[in-house]
């Protein structure tokens, strides 16, 4: 049973039982929430080593549906049960419907969020779990048996502390000495201010436990008051900042385990863009090999492989009880003696839009087919339906045999009042 609840993060730095996310988180879990029908079913870390298997036949309603109702979805992977769903929300709409029939077969069956219960056998995959969600269950009749533990989520707390980024980069920079960057964790807010003022150029300062591209304060000359106030609240609840010279950055994109215990398999690489604040905007639908390919233009595939046999035994070791996906990215940056990679510069210990995008890319789009995952957002009523109707128009979708050839293909249900949305476009080369 799979969730998609964006807000985690946020969740989890906050740890409350009672914590109420900010009203966009909210809208986008709703809007997005048809999210894991592309990629619920069979599991990456059990594919081989050149990718992902299987695919997913899904089961949606036909009419619209209240917000929070589980939407069932059959897995074709035999290794999977037949009895999957996927928690959704929103208006399944005639014209979502009819498109998402061309790449997964379509057949109706739903069941409401507050059934979640009736279904014990199934096991709930979240995004990421967080005190919050797991009180939210217990209140639709799930037990708590099958949720996690107060003690496993400290733990998955503080794993998800971002001073494991800080010193794993630290780690990794003796190994290489080509390795750029520069990650401190201050407790103090005097050794703080000190190493801003010893550090020419801007800074980033980050909390320790925030959600992607939240929680970060830019130093573009002098701290202001308003920032020492920021740093100080910081360190009380959360018990340091996390500070970073601004590098000139080229590329992010991202290496992808999936962690069983103390088991590493990598997944698949992540390449993807993020506005200037640190959101999260979209990702390049790209087979492992043409993004070592783009990425060779800088770094070498070696130095690559080596950085993924490394971050491979670090995270065994680090995290020895952790099971699901991790995320570590990283950046390609231009520095006055040439390019420089930047290999640590978060970790995140969930499921993440590079995941689905890998997912996606391998189990829909040709070998040959290359093209954008997107997560957009459209802040004026009706802008969003408009760009989706100008899509279709001007990129239909090529599908042969359930693959995509090329073309438009909207991933979540768009209304009149719809803001956010998540799509693909893919060009054939």
């Amino acid at each position: 049973m799979y969730l998609f609840n964006p807000e985690n993060d946020l969740a989890l730095a906050n740890f409350s039982l009672n914590y109420t996310p900010p009203a966009s988180a909210i809208r986008m879990a709703e809007e997005l929430a048809v999210l894991p029908i592309w990629y619920a079913g069979a599991d990456a870390a059990s594919a081989g080593k050149d990718g992902l298997v299987g695919g997913i036949s899904t089961a949606i309603d036909t009419k619209a549906v209240a917000w929070d109702t589980v939407m069932a979805a059959g897995s074709a992977d035999t290794s999977e049960s037949s009895d999957t769903k996927v928690i959704a929300a929103g208006e399944l709409n005639h014209s979502f419907l009819e498109t998402v029939k061309k790449v997964l077969p379509v057949q109706a069956s739903l069941v409401s969020f507050s059934d979640i219960a009736s279904y014990p056998h199934l096991k709930i995959v979240p995004w990421g779990w967080n005190p919050a969600l797991k009180r939210k269950l217990i209140s639709s009749g799930v037990s708590e048996d099958a949720l996690p533990s107060a003690k496993e989520l400290i733990r998955l707390r503080s794993y998800s502390n971002r001073l494991h980024a800080v010193e794993i980069l630290r780690e990794l920079q003796t190994e290489e000495e080509s390795f750029c960057g520069e990650s401190r964790f201050f407790t103090d807010t005097e050794e703080l201010y000190a190493w801003l003022q010893s550090i020419p150029g801007s800074k980033v300062l980050k909390m320790p436990l925030s959600g992607s591209g939240k929680g970060l304060i830019w130093i573009l000359g002098g701290i202001t008051d308003k920032q020492r106030d920021w740093c100080r609240r910081v360190i009380r609840e959360q018990g340091g900042v996390v500070a970073e010279p601004v590098l000139t950055k080229i590329q992010d994109f991202a290496m992808e385990f999936y962690l069983h215990e103390e088991a590493v398999r990598f997944v698949g690489y992540s390449m993807f863009s993020a506005a200037a604040s640190g959101a999260y905007t979209g990702n390049e639908l790209l087979s492992d090999t043409r993004i070592e390919e783009k990425l060779s233009n800088f770094v070498s595939v070696e130095l690559l492989r080596r950085l993924r046999n490394s971050l491979i035994e670090k995270l065994s070791g680090r995290f020895p009880l952790y099971t699901g996906y991790a995320g570590v990215d990283m950046m390609v940056c231009e520095t006055p003696g040439g390019y420089c990679l930047q290999p640590c510069v978060e970790i995140n210990m969930r499921m993440n839009m590079g995941i689905v995008a890998r997912i996606f890319h391998n189990r829909y789009l040709y070998p040959e087919a290359e093209g954008k995952f997107v997560v957009d957002y459209f802040k004026k009523p009706e802008d969003a339906l408009l760009f989706h109707e100008k899509m279709q128009r001007e990129s239909p979708l090529k599908v042969e045999n359930g693959k995509i050839l090329s073309g438009y293909l909207l991933l979540t249900p768009v209304t009149k009042t719809t803001s956010y949305i998540a799509y693909v476009s893919v060009l054939r080369n």
